[in-house]
């Protein structure tokens, strides 16, 4: 099986539901809402300003094709899109990546914990690997993805 590098990770493909010239989209191994996917410059870059004119494009424009893919598939009514660029804004993973949450009404008592629960979600020193999905579970999701868009 093949792998795609995300930071100090290595992503098997089968996680991975779109991929552009510059960019790709995967499925959360710890999502923080059901929906919570990733779209990653193909290039491992650490920080957003590194990326060139070309990658922000397509990373941006590819976001937006996922973000109204995941909205309608998990039936929400708004989107959380964000960027932890750098330690100190949460990254953990030393690679651009965007979240996309799928967000619907009362999902979280106080709007704003989504950003909570995303700066502590993937940190592997509180998390036991056992709270991840499975990769049968990432497959899945992503093989369904990938289906959804492919229809006209």
């Amino acid at each position: 099986m093949s792998t795609l590098r995300f930071g100090q990770h290595l992503i098997k493909t089968s996680a991975v539901f779109l991929r552009t010239e510059l960019s790709f989209a995967l499925v959360n191994r710890k999502p923080v809402v059901p929906g919570h996917v990733l779209v990653c410059p193909l290039r491992p870059v650490e920080r957003f300003r590194d990326l060139r004119a070309d990658e922000v494009a397509d990373l941006f424009s590819t976001t937006q094709i996922v973000a109204n893919l995941v909205e309608k598939h998990f039936q929400a009514t708004s989107l959380t899109i964000a960027v932890q660029d750098g330690p100190e804004a949460g990254q953990t993973v030393k690679h651009v990546h965007v979240h996309v949450l799928p967000r619907k009404k009362d999902d979280f008592e106080r709007n704003d914990s989504v950003y909570d629960e995303l700066q502590k979600h993937d940190r592997e020193d509180e998390d036991a690997p056992a709270k991840w999905r499975s990769e049968e579970e990432m497959t899945a999701e992503a093989s369904e993805l990938r289906r959804l868009l492919q229809r006209p």
